[in-house]
């Protein structure tokens, strides 16, 4: 606990600084090699790298995603990767099929989904801090998927007593989902606040509801999701880059879902 706590003192500041103060092309070399780490820590957590360059198809498209759409062609550029993996990794599952080294689905369906789809969704973390205020738009994801964490972990250890997920999460509880969403859209009103008060911004407190419950809702999705891949083949963690924490996706797992859904949110319904 001493260790992981350490960890967040340290790096929360550190990536706050980098989301508010720094310009968008800071915050895009950090999606990308956030979702670079991801793409390996999830290809070694499935048993897909028994080809090494099975990490170069991942790695590569998980790097040049978030530049695409920091450059503007983000949606042309995600098409043209998944077509191109799709190709590629099909053709190999052809040409070794029946061998002993034959490319599983298994393995395939990795790749793409670490290579593409995960940066894609990370990408949208680059495209709030682009947006009209993003430099307070960048950090709702944030706020929501860590505090949401937090508080389903602290509301669950006091509280808990009905198991939510068993099969999929056994210290889940069903009184820390509900903590963690409620203390996450808190979070997001009191960012808010804030701004109305520190900075005399025009803020549309119930798009900031439904943003936390919304957000709230997906980073216990998210957090599941990527739960029910370490069930299933037998990993307690990701990795170790983070002490504590366990590896990048351990951390950010939530947020996969949650800042694509934060940035459809604050584009259907602006907040400031």
């Amino acid at each position: 606990m001493k260790t992981r706590i350490l960890v967040a003192v340290v790096c929360v500041p550190i990536l706050f600084v980098i989301l508010f103060y720094l310009p968008p092309a800071a915050v895009t070399v950090l999606v990308a090699a956030i979702a670079v780490a991801a793409a390996d820590e999830l290809l070694r957590a499935t048993g897909s790298a028994t080809r090494k360059r099975l990490y170069g198809y991942a790695a590569v498209p998980a790097a040049i995603i978030p530049a695409a759409v920091y450059l503007g062609s983000g949606d042309m550029v995600f098409r043209a990767v998944l077509f191109l993996l799709m190709a590629l990794l099909f053709t190999e599952a052809i040409l070794s099929y029946k061998r002993e080294n034959a490319l599983r689905l298994s393995q395939l369906s990795a790749v793409l989904f670490g290579g593409a789809l995960i940066p894609y969704f990370l990408a949208a973390i680059v495209s709030l801090k682009m947006a009209e205020n993003g430099r307070y738009y960048v950090l709702i994801p944030f706020i929501v998927a860590f505090i949401t964490d937090g508080g389903a972990y602290f509301v669950g250890v006091f509280f808990g007593k009905h198991k939510a997920f068993p099969a999929v999460s056994p210290k889940k509880t069903v009184e820390g989902c509900v903590g963690g969403i409620t203390i996450g859209v808190a979070g997001t009103v009191l960012l808010g606040v804030l701004m109305y008060l520190a900075a005399d911004y025009t803020v549309n407190f119930w798009a900031l509801v439904v943003y936390g419950l919304v957000g709230g809702i997906v980073t216990e999705l998210g957090d599941l999701a990527f739960s029910l891949i370490k069930r299933e083949y037998g990993v307690k963690d990701y990795g170790r880059l983070l002490p504590g924490h366990g590896g990048i996706l351990d951390r950010f797992d939530s947020m996969v879902f949650a800042a694509p859904a934060v940035y459809l949110l604050s584009v259907i319904f602006p907040a400031f």
